[in-house]
């Protein structure tokens, strides 16, 4: 490979290319133009424009006696869809997951309505094209109408749909993410299905980190009535608002809430983190249904 190398690990890895059912060891090397699976019987060759999704720590059925902590990726070359798993030991898969996705996005143009809705209001926001960069877990957009962020743990919800916008109807990225306490939500479309599933995937796999966490929380429904209550407030409310009892027994409380990252104070307000944003969004979609 001429072209700069971006990634360089060893690690065992299966393809379609290799004799066999069992994995080999050998080379991972990434540039910003194709991925390199190189090992003793040969190599395979992947260009980053081939590659249509990417997962992690989920094994295909046939690998799954020989692998454990993985990146699987699907490609087509000459319309044949094909897979690669990938595993490597200490944290390389998951370094290799950051690298390969600001890899395949980084610089990306996109379309973007921000903030599409705050709270629950839709704004008049218009849509203007941005640079889309990929940073330690946040997700930059800069173009000539100003620039913002999405810190990726402060991710509630996404969903994949058509959009209208700018009078078109497109394929769309719809990200609720809190911003100062504050559910805020942004409309994003790529200028393919393949760049939007990609983005979508990266999203998918940080947004499951927030929901493993959430999964093993135990919410009272004293704690749950509390947080119902500054989320029916747009996501903060003033501490004096909120207590209208016994004040000992809130205060126990709000602090096991705090313990718990579910709340943050501001000030003389409350407001729900990310984590306490889908524990309530969770509790309001279960009672309404």
């Amino acid at each position: 490979m001429s072209e700069d190398i971006v990634a360089d690990f060893v690690g065992r890895f299966h393809t379609a290319s290799i004799a066999g059912a069992e994995p080999v060891t050998g080379r991972i090397l990434l540039s910003k133009r194709r991925l390199v699976l190189a090992h003793d019987g040969g190599k395979t060759t992947i260009p980053l424009s081939a590659i249509s999704d990417i997962n992690v720590g989920t094994v295909p059925p046939s690998m799954r006696e020989f692998f454990s902590d993985t990146i699987s990726l699907a490609y087509s070359i000459d319309g044949d869809r094909q897979m690669a798993v990938i595993e490597s030991g200490g944290e390389n898969v998951d370094r290799f997951k950051t690298v390969l996705f600001k890899t395949l996005l980084q610089g990306q143009t996109v379309r973007v309505k921000h903030p599409a809705k705050v709270g629950g209001r839709v704004t008049d926001a218009g849509v203007h094209n941005a640079t889309l960069k990929l940073a330690s877990g946040v997700l930059r957009f800069r173009g000539r109408k100003g620039r913002f962020s999405i810190d990726l743990s402060t991710v509630t919800d996404f969903a994949r749909g058509t959009r209208e916008l700018a009078g078109t109807d497109r394929p769309s990225l719809t990200v609720t993410h809190m911003d100062d306490g504050t559910a805020k939500t942004t409309l994003v479309t790529l200028p393919n299905g393949r760049k939007l599933n990609l983005l979508a995937r990266y999203l998918q796999l940080e947004y499951r980190s927030v929901m493993e966490a959430v999964a093993d929380l135990s919410v009272s429904p004293e704690e749950t009535e509390i947080l119902v209550s500054i989320y029916s407030a747009g996501g903060n409310v003033a501490l004096g608002d909120l207590v209208t009892g016994d004040v000992a027994s809130m205060q126990v409380v709000l602090d096991a809430l705090r313990q718990k990252g579910l709340i943050n104070d501001r000030g003389s307000e409350l407001v729900l983190t990310p984590k306490g944003q889908v524990v309530v969004s969770e509790r309001v979609e279960s009672v309404n249904t």
